[in-house]
């Protein structure tokens, strides 16, 4: 009866290890296939807990449309942050990002597109290794955007030395007094200065995206994907700045 004991202990363990293999191993990746058009812009949207649905989306939506037209250079666009587990946007909406930016190789970022969070203001601001990496892509990317306080980000970066900008439009008062020594304009619903692209955020993210459309498309593109979102688009009537002239950095 003894040995029998033994025999029963020894194969229900046995079982057991069968059944719970190593949890590393058995831990599924996070990280999905993205294809990326190596013709195509790469579009990055930096993403972390706290992110607004509305200045993530509006541009997503739009960058994402340049699919849709023929005879163009369209985008790829994709969300990089420090994790590739699921980030949490103010709103509740669970996203799974592309790339770890602390990890991962990245392809080669065109345009880099900060939304803002929740703690732009604040604790955003003392992660070195994210402000770190926006320094670092900031050099060579051929536009830097930001919508609402991703403006703070930018500053915190060292980006927006030396140019002009703005922000979510009860946040310019907070901007000025945290970043004293910046130009920041109120009374504009987006600046574009060099390379770099800041917008009031909200709803008006959607003209600051298709304003860089139509920087890079043409009017008649910008158009299409306007009218395609069913979204009244006139440059004209949207208040804006441009520092310098159109032309592409």
């Amino acid at each position: 009866m003894k040995n029998l004991l033994i025999l029963l202990s020894a194969l229900f363990l046995f079982g057991c290890s069968e059944q719970e293999p190593d949890s590393e191993q058995a831990k599924p990746s996070l990280k999905r296939k993205i294809h990326l058009n190596e013709n195509n812009y790469n579009v990055a949207f930096l993403i972390m807990d706290g992110t607004f649905n509305t200045e993530l989306m509006a541009p997503y939506d739009i960058y994402q449309h340049t699919k849709f037209r023929e005879g163009i250079k369209p985008m790829n666009v994709f969300t990089v942050a420090n994790t590739l587990e699921a980030i949490t946007t103010f709103e509740g909406l669970r996203i799974l990002p592309d790339f770890n930016y602390l990890e991962d190789e990245l392809p080669f970022i065109d345009i880099l597109v900060i939304p803002s969070a929740e703690h732009n203001l604040d604790s955003d601001l003392e992660d070195s290794k994210m402000i770190e990496f926006v320094k670092r892509i900031s050099k060579d990317a051929r536009f830097i955007t930001s919508h609402c306080d991703g403006a703070f980000v930018l500053a915190k970066a060292g980006v927006l030395d030396g140019r002009v900008s703005t922000t979510f439009p009860a946040d310019i008062e907070a901007m000025r007094k945290m970043f004293t020594e910046l130009d920041i304009r109120d009374e504009t619903l987006f600046v574009h200065d060099g390379k770099v692209i800041t917008s009031a955020g909200g709803a008006k993210s959607f003209e600051a995206s298709l304003y860089l459309c139509e920087l890079l498309y043409g009017k008649e593109v910008a158009d299409q994907i306007a009218q395609g979102m069913v979204i009244d688009w006139n440059l004209k009537a949207v208040p804006h700045t441009v520092i310098g002239t159109l032309e592409q950095p």
